[in-house]
């Protein structure tokens, strides 16, 4: 007795799930936004920032100072990898002209009283102008000014300990007590593809499935249907199975997709894959799972079709703020840090980056794991919830239309009115 209702349960779910796979691939949307967009999107992001490490961006310099220690630093800022003097002008609308011309990426400017300030104990300032055309420009002018203004800042120090009487080594001592290296083991170029990338590539998997499962949710509901309807022989007693075999046609199209963005593309591209296969494919499981339940929540409240394309021109960008990749987790604003918790990103790129990444193993992101498998049975309850929910009311959709029109004429409310001027 117990065998035949697990294998019925097992039937009606793979009978949805088979039904729900027909439905995904006669949606000419569906397939465009799942393999389309999911298999070219990594390859275009790889593309446009194959070039990750930028040298030599073109500075032009105006030296107002026309002093030793100004000379002294343009040449060194001249010898960086990020960073070399294309151009010396005499004022700055000279050098403004040669940015606008495209001939120079940024502008180091030093005024003229930086070496009377310097001089003069005073604190003395360098600007510096980029083209922010692109964030690498910026990224390699400031890195450049500001590695030689460490420099700068530790010679300045030494020399006037120098002229109080100090010896060298005394002065070195007295301006670095305790000598220190610079580490960067696992991103030592700072190339851009590598720490931005690699965490873009978790985040096209959410977002690519939960844009084409709203997508189908509101085709279906457009065409005044109910996406979360039990089949007749499963009415009242069914939710589980519709969860589960039309999460698992998700699943099952949605880790093909996960391996190729997380092993293949890496591969292509010569990205960072330090970690255990294993590992990083359980890290996978466990995400994709989790994107599912998230799904089918979210989704829950889409109504139109082309609701999800409104959603896809703001929530990317979010998305990839809120891992903390691009931008330090403790800068993040206290409401958008417990945002950050209802995406299923936000904890596997976390994860993906520490193992792929830097290496690590299962216990270098064991706290991420936790934080998306608990996610997951939240969203897994809340998929319950919300397709009883939805179905409870489809079935009593002509008693709930019939209590509002009660309602409507108590309060003296005219929908068919109100519609009609709302539609013009």
């Amino acid at each position: 007795m117990r065998q035949s209702i697990v294998l019925g349960w097992l039937k009606d779910a793979w009978e949805i799930a088979t039904s729900e796979l027909k439905r995904i691939f006669s949606d000419g949307g569906v397939v465009l936004i799942f393999f389309v967009a999911g298999m070219i999107y990594p390859l275009l992001y790889n593309i446009v920032y194959i070039n990750g490490i930028l040298e030599d961006t073109p500075l032009a310099v105006v030296d107002m100072a026309d002093c030793s220690a100004s000379r002294r630093y343009i040449r060194e800022v001249d010898a960086t990898r990020e960073t070399k003097i294309a151009a010396r002008c005499t004022t700055m609308e000279e050098a403004e002209k040669l940015m606008q011309e495209r001939k120079v990426k940024g502008i180091l400017y030093f005024p003229a009283d930086f070496g009377d300030n310097l001089a003069a104990m005073r604190q003395a300032t360098v600007g510096v102008y980029c083209d922010m055309s692109s964030f690498l420009y910026y990224k390699n002018a400031l890195m450049a000014v500001n590695h030689v203004m460490l420099s700068e800042h530790v010679q300045i120090q030494i020399e006037r300990y120098a002229k109080a009487g100090f010896t060298d080594q005394e002065a070195a001592q007295l301006v670095q007590g305790l000598p220190y290296g610079e580490n960067n083991p696992y991103n030592a170029a700072f190339s851009y593809s590598i720490f931005l990338v690699s965490a873009i590539l978790l985040i096209i998997v959410q977002q690519t499935l939960f844009y084409g499962m709203s997508l189908l949710v509101g085709t279906v509901r457009e065409k005044n249907h109910q996406y979360a309807s039990l089949p007749p022989h499963l009415q009242g007693r069914g939710v589980g199975r519709v969860i589960f075999g039309r999460g698992s046609a998700y699943w099952l199209v949605y880790m093909g997709i996960a391996i190729y963005v997380a092993f293949i593309v890496p591969a292509i591209f010569g990205l960072p894959q330090r970690g255990n296969f294993w590992d990083i494919l359980l890290l996978l499981a466990i995400f994709v799972t989790d994107c599912v339940f998230f799904s089918m929540v979210w989704s829950s409240f889409i109504t139109r079709r082309e609701s999800v394309f409104l959603l896809f021109l703001f929530m990317s960008p979010i998305c990839l703020f809120l891992t903390g990749a691009s931008w330090p987790s403790f800068a993040i604003p206290g409401f958008w840090k417990v945002f950050s918790y209802l995406l299923p990103s936000t904890f596997a790129v976390q994860a993906y980056l520490n193992m792929s990444v830097a290496g690590g193993g299962l216990t270098s992101a064991i706290s991420q794991l936790n934080c998306l498998f608990l996610q997951m049975n939240i969203y897994l309850v809340l998929a319950f919830v919300a397709y009883y929910v939805e179905d409870w009311i489809f079935l009593h959709k002509d008693r709930i239309r019939s209590h509002r029109d009660q309602l409507d004429a108590k309060l003296g409310i005219d929908r068919q009115k109100m519609r009609s001027i709302i539609e013009g």
